[in-house]
Protein backbone atom coordinates (compact mmCIF):
# COMPACT_ATOMS: atom_id res chain seq x y z
CA UNK A 1 0.00 0.00 0.00
CA UNK A 2 1.35 3.48 -0.86
CA UNK A 3 1.50 6.21 1.80
CA UNK A 4 -2.16 7.17 2.05
CA UNK A 5 -4.16 10.05 3.52
CA UNK A 6 -7.79 9.31 4.33
CA UNK A 7 -10.15 12.23 4.96
CA UNK A 8 -13.87 12.83 5.16
CA UNK A 9 -15.44 14.33 2.03
CA UNK A 10 -18.46 15.84 3.80
CA UNK A 11 -19.18 17.20 7.32
CA UNK A 12 -17.61 14.30 9.19
CA UNK A 13 -19.35 11.12 10.40
CA UNK A 14 -18.73 9.52 7.00
CA UNK A 15 -17.57 6.19 8.45
CA UNK A 16 -13.82 6.90 8.34
CA UNK A 17 -13.12 4.69 11.37
CA UNK A 18 -14.35 1.60 9.60
CA UNK A 19 -12.51 2.35 6.34
CA UNK A 20 -9.30 3.12 8.23
CA UNK A 21 -9.69 -0.24 9.97
CA UNK A 22 -10.07 -1.99 6.61
CA UNK A 23 -7.07 -0.18 5.04
CA UNK A 24 -4.90 -0.77 8.12
CA UNK A 25 -4.69 -4.41 7.12
CA UNK A 26 -2.18 -3.30 4.45
CA UNK A 27 -0.45 -0.53 6.46
CA UNK A 28 2.42 -0.64 8.94
CA UNK A 29 1.70 2.60 10.82
CA UNK A 30 -1.49 4.65 11.29
CA UNK A 31 -1.07 8.36 12.06
CA UNK A 32 -3.74 10.68 13.47
CA UNK A 33 -2.86 14.23 12.45
CA UNK A 34 -5.50 16.71 13.71
CA UNK A 35 -8.60 17.25 15.83
CA UNK A 36 -9.23 16.06 19.35
CA UNK A 37 -11.66 13.91 21.28
CA UNK A 38 -14.48 15.72 19.50
CA UNK A 39 -13.96 12.98 16.89
CA UNK A 40 -15.59 9.60 17.24
CA UNK A 41 -14.50 6.72 15.02
CA UNK A 42 -16.64 3.59 15.30
CA UNK A 43 -15.42 0.14 14.27
CA UNK A 44 -17.53 -3.01 14.53
CA UNK A 45 -15.75 -6.37 14.46
CA UNK A 46 -18.11 -9.30 14.78
CA UNK A 47 -20.29 -8.58 17.81
CA UNK A 48 -17.86 -6.07 19.34
CA UNK A 49 -18.24 -2.32 18.89
CA UNK A 50 -15.26 -0.02 19.46
CA UNK A 51 -15.56 3.78 19.64
CA UNK A 52 -12.24 5.63 19.56
CA UNK A 53 -11.80 9.38 20.00
CA UNK A 54 -8.06 10.06 20.07
CA UNK A 55 -6.27 6.77 19.45
CA UNK A 56 -6.09 5.82 15.74
CA UNK A 57 -8.46 3.05 14.68
CA UNK A 58 -5.46 1.00 13.59
CA UNK A 59 -4.87 0.06 17.23
CA UNK A 60 -7.53 -2.64 16.78
CA UNK A 61 -5.24 -4.52 14.36
CA UNK A 62 -2.60 -6.61 16.08
CA UNK A 63 1.03 -5.52 15.69
CA UNK A 64 0.16 -2.27 13.90
CA UNK A 65 1.78 0.89 15.26
CA UNK A 66 -0.23 4.04 15.88
CA UNK A 67 0.92 7.65 16.19
CA UNK A 68 -0.92 10.69 17.56
CA UNK A 69 0.74 13.57 15.71
CA UNK A 70 1.65 17.12 16.64
CA UNK A 71 -1.48 18.54 15.00
CA UNK A 72 -3.79 16.81 17.48
CA UNK A 73 -5.03 18.54 20.64
CA UNK A 74 -5.55 16.01 23.39
CA UNK A 75 -7.07 15.79 26.83
CA UNK A 76 -4.55 13.67 28.81
CA UNK A 77 -7.16 12.47 31.30
CA UNK A 78 -9.49 11.37 28.52
CA UNK A 79 -6.62 9.67 26.68
CA UNK A 80 -5.65 7.68 29.79
CA UNK A 81 -9.27 6.55 30.03
CA UNK A 82 -9.26 5.50 26.38
CA UNK A 83 -6.07 3.49 26.89
CA UNK A 84 -7.54 1.81 29.98
CA UNK A 85 -10.67 0.97 28.01
CA UNK A 86 -8.59 -0.80 25.38
CA UNK A 87 -6.63 -2.68 28.03
CA UNK A 88 -9.90 -3.96 29.51
CA UNK A 89 -10.72 -5.32 26.07
CA UNK A 90 -7.31 -7.03 26.08
CA UNK A 91 -5.95 -4.79 23.31
CA UNK A 92 -2.28 -4.17 24.00
CA UNK A 93 -1.00 -0.63 23.38
CA UNK A 94 2.52 -0.95 24.83
CA UNK A 95 5.13 -0.49 22.12
CA UNK A 96 2.37 0.25 19.62
CA UNK A 97 1.11 3.71 20.60
CA UNK A 98 3.30 6.81 20.24
CA UNK A 99 2.23 10.38 21.07
CA UNK A 100 3.87 13.58 19.87
CA UNK A 101 5.53 15.65 22.57
CA UNK A 102 4.42 18.70 20.56
CA UNK A 103 0.69 17.92 20.74
CA UNK A 104 -1.16 20.65 22.61
CA UNK A 105 -3.08 19.80 25.76
CA UNK A 106 -6.80 20.40 26.41
CA UNK A 107 -7.31 21.59 29.99
CA UNK A 108 -10.48 22.18 32.07
CA UNK A 109 -10.50 25.93 31.42
CA UNK A 110 -10.62 25.23 27.68
CA UNK A 111 -13.85 23.27 28.16
CA UNK A 112 -15.31 26.00 30.36
CA UNK A 113 -14.49 28.64 27.75
CA UNK A 114 -15.90 26.46 24.97
CA UNK A 115 -19.22 26.08 26.75
CA UNK A 116 -19.37 29.79 27.64
CA UNK A 117 -18.77 30.88 24.06
CA UNK A 118 -21.23 28.38 22.65
CA UNK A 119 -24.10 29.19 25.01
CA UNK A 120 -23.58 32.94 24.58
CA UNK A 121 -24.23 32.64 20.83
CA UNK A 122 -27.85 31.64 21.33
CA UNK A 123 -29.50 30.79 18.02
CA UNK A 124 -26.25 31.36 16.12
CA UNK A 125 -24.33 28.71 18.07
CA UNK A 126 -21.89 26.57 16.10
CA UNK A 127 -22.91 23.25 17.62
CA UNK A 128 -19.54 22.32 19.08
CA UNK A 129 -19.05 19.26 21.28
CA UNK A 130 -17.90 21.59 24.11
CA UNK A 131 -14.78 19.46 24.53
CA UNK A 132 -12.51 22.53 24.58
CA UNK A 133 -11.05 21.91 21.13
CA UNK A 134 -11.49 25.44 19.72
CA UNK A 135 -10.03 27.27 22.76
CA UNK A 136 -7.06 24.89 22.79
CA UNK A 137 -6.26 25.60 19.16
CA UNK A 138 -6.81 29.28 19.99
CA UNK A 139 -4.12 29.11 22.68
CA UNK A 140 -1.85 27.31 20.24
CA UNK A 141 -2.18 30.08 17.66
CA UNK A 142 -1.83 32.74 20.37
CA UNK A 143 1.41 31.01 21.47
CA UNK A 144 0.24 30.53 25.05
CA UNK A 145 -0.64 26.83 24.85
CA UNK A 146 0.80 24.00 26.91
CA UNK A 147 2.21 21.00 25.06
CA UNK A 148 2.41 17.41 26.19
CA UNK A 149 6.21 17.64 26.42
CA UNK A 150 5.81 20.54 28.87
CA UNK A 151 3.72 18.35 31.14
CA UNK A 152 6.50 15.81 31.53
CA UNK A 153 8.64 18.46 33.21
CA UNK A 154 6.79 18.89 36.51
CA UNK A 155 8.29 22.27 37.43
CA UNK A 156 7.72 23.71 33.98
CA UNK A 157 4.17 22.43 33.87
CA UNK A 158 3.36 23.86 37.30
CA UNK A 159 4.64 27.30 36.28
CA UNK A 160 2.88 27.36 32.90
CA UNK A 161 -0.39 26.03 34.32
CA UNK A 162 -0.43 28.53 37.19
CA UNK A 163 -0.21 31.45 34.79
CA UNK A 164 -2.87 30.12 32.41
CA UNK A 165 -5.30 29.24 35.22
CA UNK A 166 -4.88 32.75 36.66
CA UNK A 167 -5.58 34.45 33.32
CA UNK A 168 -8.54 32.25 32.45
CA UNK A 169 -10.06 32.39 35.92
CA UNK A 170 -10.23 36.15 35.65
CA UNK A 171 -12.26 35.78 32.48
CA UNK A 172 -14.49 33.07 33.90
CA UNK A 173 -15.22 35.07 37.08
CA UNK A 174 -15.97 38.17 35.03
CA UNK A 175 -18.65 36.13 33.27
CA UNK A 176 -20.14 34.79 36.50
CA UNK A 177 -18.64 31.31 36.25
CA UNK A 178 -16.88 29.24 38.86
CA UNK A 179 -13.06 29.49 38.69
CA UNK A 180 -10.86 26.47 38.00
CA UNK A 181 -8.93 24.95 40.92
CA UNK A 182 -5.21 25.17 40.08
CA UNK A 183 -4.20 22.48 42.58
CA UNK A 184 -6.88 20.05 41.51
CA UNK A 185 -5.93 20.41 37.84
CA UNK A 186 -2.21 20.18 38.61
CA UNK A 187 -2.63 16.98 40.58
CA UNK A 188 -5.02 15.32 38.14
CA UNK A 189 -3.11 16.21 34.99
CA UNK A 190 0.30 15.47 36.49
CA UNK A 191 -0.95 11.98 37.30
CA UNK A 192 -2.19 11.62 33.70
CA UNK A 193 1.19 12.81 32.40
CA UNK A 194 2.93 10.11 34.46
CA UNK A 195 0.69 7.48 32.85
CA UNK A 196 1.32 8.81 29.35
CA UNK A 197 5.07 9.33 29.69
CA UNK A 198 6.03 5.91 28.23
CA UNK A 199 4.13 6.76 25.04
CA UNK A 200 5.41 10.32 24.49
CA UNK A 201 8.20 10.82 21.97
CA UNK A 202 9.44 12.88 19.03
CA UNK A 203 7.03 11.47 16.46
CA UNK A 204 8.59 13.49 13.64
CA UNK A 205 11.76 11.40 13.93
CA UNK A 206 9.67 8.25 14.19
CA UNK A 207 7.68 9.02 11.04
CA UNK A 208 10.73 9.94 8.97
CA UNK A 209 12.60 6.85 10.08
CA UNK A 210 9.60 4.82 8.92
CA UNK A 211 9.67 6.65 5.57
CA UNK A 212 13.37 5.83 5.16
CA UNK A 213 12.56 2.17 5.83
CA UNK A 214 9.77 2.29 3.20
CA UNK A 215 7.14 1.48 5.79
CA UNK A 216 3.53 1.91 4.67
CA UNK A 217 1.91 4.89 6.40
CA UNK A 218 -1.81 5.59 6.67
CA UNK A 219 -2.84 9.08 7.83
CA UNK A 220 -6.21 9.15 9.60
CA UNK A 221 -8.18 12.38 9.32
CA UNK A 222 -10.89 13.41 11.76
CA UNK A 223 -14.07 15.41 11.08
CA UNK A 224 -14.52 16.23 7.36
CA UNK A 225 -13.69 18.61 4.53
CA UNK A 226 -16.49 21.08 5.24
CA UNK A 227 -15.46 21.44 8.86
CA UNK A 228 -12.01 22.65 7.78
CA UNK A 229 -11.05 26.00 9.30
CA UNK A 230 -10.15 27.41 5.85
CA UNK A 231 -12.20 25.41 3.35
CA UNK A 232 -15.30 24.54 5.37
CA UNK A 233 -18.64 26.30 5.83
CA UNK A 234 -17.09 29.00 8.01
CA UNK A 235 -17.87 29.92 10.79
CA UNK A 236 -19.66 26.58 11.32
CA UNK A 237 -16.39 24.66 11.30
CA UNK A 238 -13.87 23.08 13.62
CA UNK A 239 -10.51 24.68 14.44
CA UNK A 240 -8.09 22.45 12.54
CA UNK A 241 -7.10 21.59 8.97
CA UNK A 242 -9.36 18.63 8.17
CA UNK A 243 -8.43 18.38 4.49
CA UNK A 244 -5.61 16.29 3.00
CA UNK A 245 -3.09 19.11 3.48
CA UNK A 246 -3.56 18.74 7.22
CA UNK A 247 -1.60 15.48 7.07
CA UNK A 248 1.55 17.38 6.14
CA UNK A 249 1.35 20.02 8.87
CA UNK A 250 -0.26 17.80 11.49
CA UNK A 251 2.28 14.99 11.21
CA UNK A 252 5.36 16.67 9.76
CA UNK A 253 5.43 14.69 6.52
CA UNK A 254 6.32 16.50 3.26
CA UNK A 255 3.75 16.54 0.42
CA UNK A 256 6.00 14.59 -1.94
CA UNK A 257 5.86 11.58 0.40
CA UNK A 258 2.07 11.30 0.10
CA UNK A 259 1.16 8.85 -2.66
CA UNK A 260 -2.61 8.52 -2.41
CA UNK A 261 -5.58 10.47 -1.03
CA UNK A 262 -8.81 8.62 -0.25
CA UNK A 263 -12.06 10.47 0.34
CA UNK A 264 -14.70 8.81 2.50
CA UNK A 265 -18.30 9.83 1.84
CA UNK A 266 -21.76 8.63 2.71
CA UNK A 267 -24.17 7.71 -0.08
CA UNK A 268 -26.20 10.63 1.27
CA UNK A 269 -25.27 13.62 3.45
CA UNK A 270 -25.35 14.31 7.20
CA UNK A 271 -24.07 16.99 9.53
CA UNK A 272 -24.17 17.77 13.25
CA UNK A 273 -24.63 21.23 14.73
CA UNK A 274 -25.56 24.54 13.15
CA UNK A 275 -24.85 25.93 9.71
CA UNK A 276 -26.25 25.75 6.18
CA UNK A 277 -27.35 22.38 4.82
CA UNK A 278 -28.86 22.78 1.37
CA UNK A 279 -30.10 19.22 0.82
CA UNK A 280 -31.44 18.66 4.35
CA UNK A 281 -34.66 16.65 4.33
CA UNK A 282 -36.66 15.94 7.49
CA UNK A 283 -38.32 12.91 5.91
CA UNK A 284 -34.95 11.31 5.33
CA UNK A 285 -33.81 12.19 8.84
CA UNK A 286 -36.94 10.72 10.40
CA UNK A 287 -36.44 7.53 8.42
CA UNK A 288 -32.79 7.11 9.48
CA UNK A 289 -33.47 7.94 13.13
CA UNK A 290 -36.38 5.52 13.13
CA UNK A 291 -33.96 2.86 11.88
CA UNK A 292 -31.71 3.63 14.85
CA UNK A 293 -28.96 5.13 12.71
CA UNK A 294 -27.36 8.57 12.35
CA UNK A 295 -26.65 9.36 15.98
CA UNK A 296 -23.25 10.83 16.88
CA UNK A 297 -20.58 8.46 18.25
CA UNK A 298 -19.16 11.25 20.43
CA UNK A 299 -22.26 13.14 21.62
CA UNK A 300 -25.15 10.82 20.84
CA UNK A 301 -26.88 13.73 19.12
CA UNK A 302 -29.22 12.96 16.24
CA UNK A 303 -27.54 14.00 13.00
CA UNK A 304 -29.20 16.24 10.45
CA UNK A 305 -29.78 14.25 7.25
CA UNK A 306 -30.16 15.08 3.59
CA UNK A 307 -29.64 13.92 0.03
CA UNK A 308 -26.25 13.55 -1.58
CA UNK A 309 -24.81 16.93 -2.58
CA UNK A 310 -22.55 16.57 -5.61
CA UNK A 311 -21.71 20.29 -5.67
CA UNK A 312 -20.13 19.84 -2.24
CA UNK A 313 -18.47 16.62 -3.31
CA UNK A 314 -16.90 18.17 -6.40
CA UNK A 315 -15.54 20.98 -4.19
CA UNK A 316 -14.09 18.39 -1.80
CA UNK A 317 -12.43 16.61 -4.72
CA UNK A 318 -10.72 19.86 -5.76
CA UNK A 319 -9.50 20.76 -2.28
CA UNK A 320 -8.23 17.30 -1.36
CA UNK A 321 -7.10 15.87 -4.69
CA UNK A 322 -8.86 12.54 -4.13
CA UNK A 323 -7.39 9.60 -6.01
CA UNK A 324 -10.38 7.47 -5.12
CA UNK A 325 -13.59 7.49 -3.09
CA UNK A 326 -14.83 5.09 -0.45
CA UNK A 327 -18.62 5.18 -0.22
CA UNK A 328 -20.30 4.15 3.02
CA UNK A 329 -23.88 3.61 4.20
CA UNK A 330 -25.21 2.60 0.79
CA UNK A 331 -27.53 0.24 2.67
CA UNK A 332 -29.24 3.26 4.25
CA UNK A 333 -30.94 3.94 0.90
CA UNK A 334 -32.18 0.37 0.39
CA UNK A 335 -35.87 0.99 1.09
CA UNK A 336 -36.37 4.21 -0.89
CA UNK A 337 -38.54 4.38 -4.04
CA UNK A 338 -36.78 7.50 -5.30
CA UNK A 339 -33.36 8.93 -4.48
CA UNK A 340 -32.47 12.57 -5.05
CA UNK A 341 -29.02 13.93 -5.87
CA UNK A 342 -28.19 17.63 -5.85
CA UNK A 343 -26.28 18.54 -9.03
CA UNK A 344 -26.39 22.36 -8.84
CA UNK A 345 -27.57 25.26 -6.67
CA UNK A 346 -29.90 28.13 -7.41
CA UNK A 347 -28.76 31.39 -5.81
CA UNK A 348 -31.00 34.46 -6.22
CA UNK A 349 -32.60 32.85 -9.27
CA UNK A 350 -29.27 32.00 -10.93
CA UNK A 351 -28.11 28.40 -11.39
CA UNK A 352 -24.55 27.85 -10.14
CA UNK A 353 -22.23 24.83 -10.12
CA UNK A 354 -19.98 25.84 -7.22
CA UNK A 355 -20.27 26.45 -3.48
CA UNK A 356 -20.46 30.11 -2.46
CA UNK A 357 -17.79 31.14 0.04
CA UNK A 358 -20.18 32.91 2.43
CA UNK A 359 -22.44 30.87 4.69
CA UNK A 360 -25.03 33.62 4.29
CA UNK A 361 -25.21 32.89 0.55
CA UNK A 362 -25.24 29.14 1.20
CA UNK A 363 -28.21 29.50 3.53
CA UNK A 364 -30.39 30.94 0.74
CA UNK A 365 -29.24 28.52 -1.98
CA UNK A 366 -31.81 26.06 -3.28
CA UNK A 367 -30.88 22.57 -4.51
CA UNK A 368 -31.29 21.50 -8.12
CA UNK A 369 -31.98 17.77 -8.07
CA UNK A 370 -31.68 14.82 -10.38
CA UNK A 371 -33.63 11.73 -9.33
CA UNK A 372 -32.74 8.05 -9.43
CA UNK A 373 -35.01 5.06 -9.03
CA UNK A 374 -34.38 3.17 -5.80
CA UNK A 375 -33.39 -0.50 -5.81
CA UNK A 376 -35.87 -1.48 -3.07
CA UNK A 377 -33.89 -4.48 -1.86
CA UNK A 378 -31.33 -5.12 0.86
CA UNK A 379 -27.66 -4.70 -0.01
CA UNK A 380 -26.37 -5.80 3.41
CA UNK A 381 -25.32 -9.29 2.26
CA UNK A 382 -23.60 -8.13 -0.94
CA UNK A 383 -19.93 -9.13 -1.03
CA UNK A 384 -18.87 -8.08 -4.52
CA UNK A 385 -19.83 -5.48 -7.14
CA UNK A 386 -21.95 -7.87 -9.17
CA UNK A 387 -24.02 -8.71 -6.07
CA UNK A 388 -25.30 -5.12 -5.87
CA UNK A 389 -28.69 -4.38 -7.48
CA UNK A 390 -28.43 -2.83 -10.95
CA UNK A 391 -29.93 0.48 -9.80
CA UNK A 392 -27.48 0.70 -6.91
CA UNK A 393 -24.61 0.21 -9.37
CA UNK A 394 -26.08 2.88 -11.63
CA UNK A 395 -26.27 5.27 -8.68
CA UNK A 396 -22.63 4.63 -7.79
CA UNK A 397 -21.49 4.97 -11.41
CA UNK A 398 -23.26 8.34 -11.59
CA UNK A 399 -21.20 9.53 -8.60
CA UNK A 400 -18.02 8.43 -10.39
CA UNK A 401 -19.10 10.20 -13.57
CA UNK A 402 -20.05 13.47 -11.87
CA UNK A 403 -16.88 13.68 -9.75
CA UNK A 404 -14.39 12.16 -12.17
CA UNK A 405 -13.00 10.08 -9.28
CA UNK A 406 -13.11 6.30 -9.19
CA UNK A 407 -14.76 4.41 -6.33
CA UNK A 408 -12.41 2.01 -4.53
CA UNK A 409 -14.82 0.52 -1.99
CA UNK A 410 -18.49 0.43 -1.05
CA UNK A 411 -19.72 -0.22 2.47
CA UNK A 412 -23.10 -1.90 2.96
CA UNK A 413 -23.14 -2.21 6.74
CA UNK A 414 -21.17 -1.40 9.89
CA UNK A 415 -19.21 -4.65 10.18
CA UNK A 416 -15.64 -4.90 8.92
CA UNK A 417 -16.73 -7.67 6.51
CA UNK A 418 -19.52 -5.58 4.94
CA UNK A 419 -17.09 -3.79 2.61
CA UNK A 420 -16.95 -4.39 -1.14
CA UNK A 421 -13.45 -3.75 -2.52
CA UNK A 422 -13.37 -2.64 -6.14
Amino acid sequence: MPNTVLVGAQWGDEGKGKIIDVLTDEADIVVRMQGGNNAGHTVIVGKKKYVLHLIPSGILRARKKCIIGNGVVLDPVHLVGEIDGLLKLKINVKGRLFISENAHVVLPYHRALDELRETSKGKTKIGTTKRGIGPTYGDKVARVGIRLGDMLNKERFATLLKDRVRVNNEFLKANGLKPISYKKVLDQYSAAADRLKPFVTNTLILIHEALRQNKRLLFEGAQGTFLDIDHGTYPYVTSSATTSGGACTGAGVPPNRIDRVVGVMKAYTTRVGGGPFITEDDMLGDMFHGMGREFGATTGRARRCGWLDLVMLQHACMVNGFDDLSITNLDGLDQLDTIKVCVAYRLNGKKIQHMPSSHLDLEVCEPVYETFKGWKTSTEECQKWSDLPLRARQYLKAIESKTGVKISSVSVGPDRKQTIQL
